[in-house]
């Protein structure tokens, strides 16, 4: 049952299969008109019997609430009831494109339903510590949407909720179920990369939508838009439509450009890692460009400390988010080893190699050769790109993580992200915020998921 290291990389190496060599690079086929090696990564497909429907409701019917929605359906098995959202309107859409559902402003009402197995919570950041408790306490599993909780305070909540009522609970954080973030976990166990040092990550847009100016329906009012549920447990104020449609704006709802985009890096990060996540958090920062009301900067940048661990050793990681980005929108995840790189994409993998010709040790006075202006540098060759791309057909991410969720339920083992999982990612996304806005040096407990005080 405990493998020594080296017997662990040896039966990951077998596992991989196509062969490594004795670089640690793996076998790949050359396929007509492409110039680098390449491998074409394959999904596992889900099976289940007639018996094995799961019925559920989607309490939060905006953009990314729908995605979810039309995602689950798309996994077999999977029937929908009914839709919960606090705007008519979307309540009136739901009724036309599903026909027969049911219809309603107050989530309650779907949790007392019996006929429903699970529940897609795709409200506002902060409703979903108290949605996702009161659904698990009424027998429901849930897929809740990034991050996990509004406020680092609520995360072990959660935590307890799903431990107590022993119900599949799933963070909607889908590079987890992607090829990419699975081919990156073999390849860094493997030791293809050498010994991790550095990691990084970059998430830009540059369009009004990607950056939350959603649109504003015409009808929006106290009338159509049920304000005071909405506000919880936030200060009473005058209904205001931006608010309620560009919601992640505004710090009392949302949780700004780290709780919508760095926690799906911190998430395929740790995933591929097993890092349980950093010790210090620093963030900086400003608000460039969309000068709208909104209370929440536009770019962040965020550096922590990840520490040795029995998963990795010690390594830095950078995080960059930029809405202002005038070259086009992308994001990437990259890790550094002490013999090359992943460029790491949720449909593909670009593996970086370099071969160190000379002595490792610098100032080795041994051997020969060994002279002249240049002698402390050893000479580094590169041995070009190996790219790992998911195969044609590929229904990506989003399907996966959705069908890994159901495949949850019904084997009843949770197979990702669970409440754990989803706070150890949510927590230093949150903790930039807050490193931001105190402009101070954190210090998190990742084994415990509390925050040091100094």
């Amino acid at each position: 049952m405990h493998k020594s290291k080296e017997d662990r990389r040896s039966f990951i190496q077998k596992m991989l299969g196509a062969g490594i060599t004795a670089t640690g690079l793996i076998g790949l086929e050359a396929k007509a008109g492409i110039q680098k090696p390449f491998e074409i990564l394959k999904a596992n497909k889900s099976h289940f019997s007639a018996n094995d429907q799961i019925q559920i409701a989607l309490i939060g019917a905006g953009g990314m609430g729908n995605s979810d929605l039309d995602t689950s359906l798309g996994v077999d098995g999977v029937k929908l009831l009914g839709v919960c959202d606090l705007y008519t309107g979307r309540l009136e859409t739901a009724k036309s494109k599903h026909p027969g559902i049911f219809t309603t402003k107050a989530y309650e009402e779907v949790l007392d339903r019996k006929d429903i197995d699970a529940v897609i919570v795709a409200t506002p950041d902060h409703w979903h510590k108290q949605i996702s408790i009161d659904a698990m306490k009424a027998g429901k599993h849930v897929y809740c949407e990034k991050p996990m909780v509004h406020d680092i305070s609520e995360g072990k909540a959660v935590v307890e909720a799903q431990a107590k009522y022993n119900r599949i609970y799933q963070i909607g954080s889908q590079g987890l179920s992607s090829l990419g973030n699975q081919k990156a976990r073999e390849l860094l166990q493997a030791g293809v990369i050498g010994e991790l040092n550095y990691a990084e990550g970059f998430w830009a847009r540059n369009s009004p939508t990607g950056a939350w100016q959603y649109p504003i329906p015409a009808d929006a009012s106290e009338k159509t838009v049920d304000w005071v549920r909405f506000l919880g447990k936030n200060p009473h104020i005058p209904f205001d439509a931006t608010r309620f449609f560009r919601w992640r704006n505004y710090r009392d709802y949302g949780t700004g450009v780290c709780g919508d985009l760095f926690v799906h890096l911190f998430s395929s990060l740790h995933y591929i890692t097993g890092s349980k996540g950093p010790t210090k958090v620093v963030a900086t920062g400003g608000l460039r460009y969309w000068k709208d009301g909104r209370e929440v900067p536009d770019i962040m940048i965020g550096m922590f400390d990840y520490p040795q661990s029995p998963e990795h050793p010690a390594f830095n990681l950078s995080l960059r988010c930029n809405f202002v980005d005038g070259t086009s929108g992308n994001t990437y995840l990259k890790l550094v080893g002490s013999k090359g790189s992943l460029d790491i994409g949720w449909d593909d993998v670009t593996l970086k190699l370099n071969h160190i010709n000379g002595p490792m040790d610098a100032f080795d006075k041994n051997v020969a050769g060994n002279q002249g202006p240049n002698r402390h540098l050893p000479i580094m060759n590169e041995s070009g790109d190996r790219i790992y791309r998911a195969e044609d057909g590929y229904l990506g991410a989003h399907h996966y993580h959705h069908q890994n969720f159901y495949d949850s339920i019904r084997s009843g083992s949770q197979k990702v992200e669970d409440s754990i999982f989803g706070f150890r990612a949510a927590a230093p996304a949150l903790l930039c915020n807050q490193s931001y806005n105190e402009n101070k040096i954190l210090n998190w407990d990742p084994i415990n998921m509390s925050i040091q005080h100094s």
